[in-house]
């Protein structure tokens, strides 16, 4: 292990234990700090933290912006900043080669959102797994029901499903909670699997409490959801770009085009900041050129 290895071992206990930071933030974290490990021991193995100067930085990003957008440049721009501050902090360098290294312009991408239609479609075609069916189905009404994350999916318990106030309770990012509505369809799903496949199933230990599982009576991954929304995508002929994240976009969606107040739906999202939620004003303009034809006087 070499001296950037262990400068970055010791930033990554510095996260959890002094910034509290989640696993996935940290993770984050040190995938881009390796991405500067790897360029160091291929260019310069013996390279010191004194001859690591804005210079050999700047080439660094020249080199490794030629294979990521703009959106993961600025991701790995703002790892690298805390990190040589966090060095600084700790009295290992005297100044950051990042100072006046500026994050690119990121260009914003509207999400892809599915019509409720083609929602209705994506789950029916998702009970036509043979196998898992009824599990795929309540995971995609799930997903789109309550518009949860796909961490906050798989790490779902049955402790958290609030039957009498119809609610779920959320364990989101930074471990902050949040209750979000339990609808009727969803419910019925959930338990129609829980009652009918989960029950069935022999269950690993460290698994008891957690909603849905895989063939293995443990916690389902994220590549798995991933898996399954694609192969509904695929059997129901949908060529728009979705992922399970499309349907907590549409989730939102449908939600301000029905009506609900961007306030509310930035507590059911969980988004610390409201300025978040407001991208879905953005998202359908056919739906605000119906609002403006029905409700505008000189329409």
């Amino acid at each position: 292990m070499n001296i950037w290895e262990n400068l970055l071992k010791d930033y990554l206990i510095y996260l959890k234990i002094e910034r509290g930071l989640s696993n996935n933030s940290i993770k984050s974290y040190s995938y881009d700090i390796q991405k500067l490990i790897i360029h160091i021991n291929k260019y310069n193995g013996k390279l010191s933290l004194k001859k690591c100067d804005k210079q050999f930085m700047q080439e660094f990003i020249y080199n490794i912006s030629k294979k990521i957008n703009s959106r993961s440049q600025a991701r790995l721009l703002s790892s690298l900043k805390s990190f040589f501050n966090y060095l600084i902090f700790e009295g290992y360098n005297k100044v950051s080669p990042m100072e006046l290294i500026e994050s690119p312009k990121i260009i914003s991408k509207l999400p892809d959102v599915l019509s409720i239609k083609e929602i209705k479609i994506l789950i029916n075609n998702s009970e036509k797994n043979k196998d898992f069916g009824i599990r795929n189905s309540a995971i995609i009404e799930t997903l789109y029901g309550s518009g949860l994350r796909v961490s906050e999916l798989i790490n779902l318990k049955l402790s958290d499903i609030q039957y009498d106030e119809k609610l779920l309770l959320i364990h989101g990012k930074g471990n902050k909670q949040r209750l979000v509505p339990l609808g009727s369809i969803c419910e019925l799903k959930i338990n129609n699997y829980v009652d009918n496949i989960r029950n069935l199933k022999k269950i690993k230990k460290n698994s008891n409490d957690i909603v849905f599982l895989n063939r293995n009576g443990g916690k389902l991954s994220r590549a798995m959801i991933f898996n399954i929304v694609k192969e509904a995508q695929w059997k129901s002929n949908i060529k728009k770009n979705i992922s399970p994240h499309t349907l907590r976009h549409s989730f939102a969606t449908h939600l301000l085009e029905n009506g609900a107040d961007l306030r509310s739906i930035q507590i059911m999202m969980g988004h610390e900041n409201i300025t978040t939620t407001e991208v879905y004003t953005h998202l359908d303009t056919k739906h605000l050129s119906k609002t403006l034809n029905k409700f505008h006087p000189r329409k």
